[in-house]
């Protein structure tokens, strides 16, 4: 098992911070304790057991795996741990905005798989650094239960030609697959414990394998952005901001749900679904997935 990242006051040193820049990926961060997660996976289980035949717009699977902090209030609040934004800002400075949080689940004994893949490839914001993902643990991820992995230093490159398999076991929207050949031994296994998170730029590839153990694997995943970042391709976006300020006016701004699903969060969250899709969808007419 890896030596967790050393923290100082709940922050980052600047050798952690310069692993982080010149390897593409940062793990494992101690962010929550092991009760703690577990007690945010108790609570998108129930979600999962109380909202999937009630009355929802949409299938619950969408709300799960695109902007879950506009309709579900523990998930902004999963966000926001003061823990997690404290070393999120050792990595983008004090000026901070979630883009979107959403869970990647994978069942037990399930062949769903993550290609391996660019994020910033298709969300209109160009190669930008201003952006971070956390990968926060809510169960073991394990080699056995399909955890990411990453290819080291591959950030250094510009966006590469992806294809769109739109394959129904990949999890991405697209199916979305870096074209470029990655070797077994060009991967870092990101092995997590509840409660543990990963960060890694955009342009990192990864991906991930499924999941052959016996429990699930949870993970909320939440985008972390600057100011600084435009959206290039849509006609507008949409962003939470939790730390510091925004005097650059690139995105609209939102507050958090009062309540599980109120009309009100459901009623935004298609607004920015449908925002987005003009970016996450371009270049395809296949309208399929959670953009379709």
């Amino acid at each position: 098992m890896q030596t967790a990242t050393p923290l100082t006051d709940g922050r980052l040193s600047k050798a952690s911070t310069a692993q982080y820049w010149d390897d593409g990926f940062l793990f494992p961060i101690n962010v929550l304790s092991a009760q703690k997660a577990q007690d945010y996976r108790a609570q998108i289980e129930a979600v999962e057991r109380d909202w999937l035949d009630n009355g929802l717009d949409l299938p619950l699977a969408t709300f799960k795996r695109v902007n879950a902090q506009c309709v579900m209030p523990f998930v902004y609040e999963l966000a926001t741990q003061p823990a997690i934004l404290d070393v999120i800002e050792g990595i983008l400075g004090p000026d901070l905005l979630i883009y979107s949080a959403e869970f990647f689940i994978k069942n037990a004994h399930s062949d769903q798989y993550v290609s391996m893949h660019q994020d910033l490839t298709y969300w209109g914001m160009g190669t930008t650094s201003e952006m971070v993902t956390a990968w926060i643990a809510l169960s073991p991820a394990t080699q056995e239960s399909g955890c990411m992995d990453f290819v080291r230093a591959s950030h250094k490159s510009a966006i590469l030609p992806h294809k769109d398999t739109f394959n129904d076991k990949n999890l991405l929207s697209r199916g979305q697959e870096v074209q470029v050949d990655v070797k077994p031994g060009d991967k870092t296994p990101i092995v997590l414990q509840p409660g543990q998170m990963s960060l890694h730029h955009g342009l990192t590839i990864h991906g991930s394998g499924p999941n052959v153990s016996d429990d699930r694997r949870i993970a909320a995943v939440v985008r972390y952005i600057t100011p600084k970042v435009s959206q290039n391709v849509a006609d507008k976006d949409y962003a939470m901001i939790v730390r510091g300020a925004d005097r650059v006016g690139n995105f609209i701004h939102y507050a958090p749900p009062a309540a599980l699903f109120t009309p009100q969060s459901v009623a935004l969250y298609k607004e920015i679904r449908d925002a987005r899709a003009k970016a996450m969808m371009a270049g395809t007419t296949v309208r399929k997935g959670i953009y379709a």
